[in-house]
């Protein structure tokens, strides 16, 4: 819906503005809400629904495809639209995906205890980034909303840390699901890189802060302003001051104090405005350069979480994803959007992976274990907000429940007793040293068993409660005296009213008679009217009904009020006693967050040694930063596509640090499969997964840069040359030393002659001045020139067989360039028309044929004692060749000429000119031009800055020079 409709229905619609003064209590009372929550559309309950009125009601009717309907009083007429409370999930969900903000107007009072009209109240803003449902979010995931911030913003300094630049923008994000809370800062580049990643559902910007906007918009966040003055630095430190001690001192700079005092303004509003969440615990800072730098180019040509293909769920999330349990799946996903940079965490998460790796019924045992643990960080979340009921709390029970068999588990308690290989041994409680390594034995250290809060759920909460919480059912028997004493008067109150019936019929004779009870006369005994002449004198007529008559007895009544008394006590103190025990549990959201924690990290890493075991992957290993060795790959394979295919090549990748690496080959020979396998082996291993290979050997990366694939931003006003140039400039300013960069088909959207002089530019550039290691796919096949003029540059190709015109792709890499880039075969296989295929055979044909006698031309008249590169500017032949390359040849010849510019005047003045088959005149102009190289001609070729000029400047340069030699002429 366009924002321009939205303003209409969110907030105060204009139909109940204008008839403010007239309005019923109720209607007054939603305006009051509309009123409050200008940005939001409100749903305000009535009975069982949420409804909206007047053009927000027109809008719930059209975008929840729910019925408009009226709702008439005496001030007039107006339209209303609603949806169920008990099914709103679904209905919520699309006013989100329209782009609406949803405020919850609850009854905060009972309907039957108030007096007058119930009291209201907004209890929960719903936005696409602070979402607590559990309807609607996906299991597993993160939620983040997120707030940038520039550095000003109020006196004072921030105390702690260095100095941050006066420039910086401040970056928070919170998961309010869960409670995780992420600061940090960065030049405007860094800000936004670090947003790509995070990849919040939505993000609030303060006054000051500079416009950001997705990479790729299809996942991108929405954008709106928030309240200025949560963005004011004193604002900001008194709303983090109950998160965590000296605010002003736990941050670098101005921006990430504002930016993290802002987002969480904006989740208590969101949350009722409440006060703070108690349970965002998490308030961590922490420095992008401490984790392998993934930008969004990165991870989307990597297909690290996407894969825009056929296979659409062909990532490499998805082939590593072997979770059991929602939590440990998102930290999975944390890890892969994160990769380590130090060389001893990588390691210490590699022994643990290979230990689960080699113990069999240990890995095999967590899982089945882990399969029962329910998301403990939204469940605490919950419980922390005061919206779990008593289901939630038995979940959080039944996870509890399987962290000593979790212990038990690791410390071999499965059997396995010590052995390495998983076979199996006599059962034992454990061995005191499994697990082996350090980390395993850090986390099974970590799992929390919190005894006292499993018992307490187990003594109080009922195994299979009731989804409501306020109408009994919910505490065990048992566990509060009070409550069992009422529970106690209303069982035998129901059980004397049972054996009712029975004297009843005894001591009256009839046998008609019957005893019931409804919500309105409470409980009676019904006699029809054939009977009415018996009914004894003690009887009270209850009610009259068409065949009968219904009546009570004093004792009747009695027994009622104790059993209703009895019963409404009971709920009311069941409901006590379940809150009492939420707090109680809530006490513990630092202990059962820590328990998330190493749950979700142990069933990652579990993970990880599943798909290990599974893929045949190896551990690699990981360089010191001092080792200047690179990438060492042998028999490395492609961990998504080796899945999709029924057979795979592997390759060996021997990359020296800081060395490029120029690939040539067919198309559809695996170029970029290659690359990418070699970058994903990277990433795995920082990841701390295992890599598929053979043996690996690696150095660590702090980034990880890609240009690889077409693709376009026509909204964004950039072509698909644009975005490429886009990506390599960015690669060019941030790369360095301990970067690796894929480069695939760099200038190929631009003409021939710019598109070489780029792609050669960016490679010298890459390694002259970057020093970073790189992989450059392309079919310039020149560039393979850079192998013999560069150290550190050399050459491999993917090789093709022709045999009877078919050709066969071995996809496999070897050293050296290659001779074809096979391109009418692949178009040929893939389905091109055969007229159009042929004719291309003739074209490629022809313009060989023209290319060498073009090169014979050349050699005649260096033969016949003409100067090639003055004939070339001259006739103007060289108008689709490169500058770059016309002064290579210049340089290149230069020594040459100048030998036979001597032997050529010697023997002109020697020889007689009949003999020589040359006129004199002829012979002049041959000395004068060996004589006479126009050195300014040459000095202004040299002086061109190619890798800086349009197309149309490199004509206009190369028309100048050429009239320059027809005017010295």
């Amino acid at each position: 819906m366009p924002t321009a409709d939205r303003e209409t229905v969110t907030g105060l619609p204009p139909g109940i503005a204008a008839a403010r003064e007239e309005l019923t209590p109720m209607l007054s009372q939603y305006a009051d809400l509309c009123a409050a929550h200008e940005d939001a559309l409100v749903l305000f309950q009535v009975g069982d629904f949420y409804e909206a009125f007047c053009e927000a009601a027109e809008a719930v009717a059209r975008v929840c495809e729910v019925t408009l309907t009226e709702r008439s009083d005496s001030t007039g007429d107006y339209p209303m639209a609603g949806v169920p409370i008990d099914n709103a999930a679904p209905y919520l969900e699309s006013l989100l995906d329209a782009g609406y903000r949803v405020a919850l107007g609850d009854q905060v009072e009972d309907a039957e205890q108030a007096s007058g009209l119930v009291d209201r109240a907004v209890t929960e803003v719903i936005t696409p980034g602070t979402v607590v449902e559990d309807e609607l979010l996906e299991a597993g995931t993160t939620n983040y909303v997120a707030a940038v911030a520039a550095g000003g913003g109020g006196e004072g300094s921030s105390g702690g840390g260095s100095a941050a630049p006066a420039d910086a923008v401040g970056l928070a994000a919170v998961d309010v699901s869960t409670g995780e809370c992420l600061v940090t800062s960065g030049d405007r580049d860094a800000v936004a890189e670090e947003l790509d990643r995070i990849a919040p559902a939505e993000l609030i910007a303060g006054p000051d802060a500079p416009d950001f906007e997705p990479a790729d918009a299809e996942r991108g966040w929405t954008t709106h302003a928030y309240d200025p003055g949560a963005f004011e630095r004193r604002a900001a430190v008194e709303r983090l001051e109950p998160y965590l001690p000296a605010p002003d001192r736990r941050f670098d700079g101005n921006a990430e104090l504002r930016a993290a005092g802002a987002v969480l303004a904006y989740a208590e509003y969101t949350q009722g405005d409440d006060g703070p969440l108690s349970y965002v615990t998490r308030v961590r800072r922490y420095d992008p350069r401490d984790r392998l730098r993934l930008d969004a180019a990165a991870q989307r040509s990597l297909e690290l979480f996407e894969n825009r293909g056929l296979g659409a769920s062909d990532t490499l999330f998805d082939a590593l994803d072997e979770t059991s349990c929602a939590l440990g799946r998102r930290c999975l996903e944390r890890w892969l959007r994160r990769p380590l940079v130090d060389a001893d965490a990588v390691r210490s998460r590699h022994d643990a992976v290979g230990e689960l790796a080699d113990r069999t019924l240990v890995r095999e045992g967590l899982s089945d274990a882990l399969a029962a643990a329910y998301d403990l960080e939204r469940l605490v979340g919950r419980i922390s907000r005061e919206r779990a009921d008593a289901r939630d709390l038995r979940s959080l029970h039944a996870t509890l429940a399987v962290v000593p068999e979790l212990k038990a588990t690791l410390a071999g308690a499965d059997g396995e007793a010590g052995a390495a290989d998983g076979a199996g041994g006599p059962k034992t409680d454990g061995d005191a040293d499994l697990p082996r390594t350090d980390h395993l034995r850090d986390l099974r250290d970590r799992l929390d068993e919190l005894t006292e809060v499993r018992d307490l759920i187990d003594d109080a909460i009922a195994a299979n409660p009731p989804p409501e919480i306020t109408e009994g059912g919910v505490i065990c028997e048992g566990f509060d005296d009070d409550l069992d004493d009422l529970r106690a008067t209303e069982h035998e109150g129901r059980e004397w009213v049972a054996d009712l019936e029975a004297s009843e019929r005894e001591r009256t004779g009839i046998d008609s008679l019957s005893v019931g009870h409804n919500q309105v006369h409470g409980y009676y005994i019904e006699v029809t009217d054939a009977n009415l002449d018996r009914v004894p004198d003690d009887y009270r007529r209850r009610q009259t009904l068409k065949n009968s008559e219904r009546y009570y007895t004093p004792e009747l009544k009695e027994r009622e009020e104790e059993i209703v008394g009895a019963a409404e006590r009971a709920d009311a103190l069941e409901y006590e006693l379940f809150v009492d025990v939420r707090e109680r549990v809530a006490g513990e959201t630092e202990r059962i967050q820590g328990l998330a924690d190493a749950i979700a990290e142990l069933d990652a890493l579990r993970s990880l040694a599943s798909v290990a075991v599974e893929g045949d992957y190896v551990r690699p290993e990981i360089r010191d930063e001092s080792d200047a060795a690179g990438i060492e790959i042998e028999g490395g394979r492609h961990p998504v596509v080796e899945r999709a295919e029924e057979s795979f090549v592997p390759n060996d990748a021997d990359l020296p640090r800081g060395s490029i690496a120029v690939i040539t080959g067919p198309n559809m020979s695996g170029k970029s499969t290659y690359m990418r396998s070699v970058a994903l082996a990277v990433v795995l291993a920082q990841t701390g997964s295992f890599v598929p290979a053979q043996a690996a050997s690696l150095p660590v990366f702090d980034r990880l840069f890609t240009r690889v694939g077409a693709s376009d931003d026509i909204a964004g006003g950039q072509s698909t040359f644009m975005r490429e140039m886009s990506e390599l400039t960015e690669i060019l300013h941030d790369a360095g030393p301990d970067s690796l960069v894929l480069l695939d088909e760099v200038g190929r959207g631009t003409a021939t002659t710019d598109g070489r002089a780029i792609a050669r530019a960016a490679a010298e550039f890459i390694h002259d001045e970057l020093g970073a290691t790189a992989l450059f796919a392309t079919h310039y096949h020149d560039l393979t020139d850079l192998a013999a003029e560069r150290e550190r540059a050399f050459n491999l190709h993917f090789t093709a067989t022709r045999e009877d015109g078919d050709v066969t792709f071995l996809h496999r890499v070897v050293p050296g360039a290659s001779s074809s880039s096979y391109g009418v075969e692949v178009a040929e296989l893939a389905g091109v028309p055969a007229p159009v295929v042929e004719r291309s055979r003739d074209l490629v044909a022809a313009e060989t044929d023209d290319a060498e006698a073009s090169d014979a031309g050349t050699t005649d008249t260096e033969t016949d004692g003409a100067d090639p590169a003055t004939d070339s500017v001259g006739d103007g032949d060289d108008a689709d060749a490169s500058l770059r390359e016309f002064l290579a040849e210049e340089e290149g010849t230069k020594g040459k000429a100048e030998t036979e510019r001597a032997e050529n005047t010697s023997a002109a003045a020697d020889s007689d000119p009949a003999t020589n088959g040359t006129s004199a005149a002829d012979g002049d102009t041959q000395t004068d031009r060996s004589a006479d190289p126009q050195p300014d001609l040459t000095a202004a070729l040299r002086d061109l800055d190619l890798a800086r000029m349009t197309p149309i400047e490199a004509l206009n340069a190369l028309h100048d020079l050429q009239s320059r030699v027809d005017d010295d002429g």
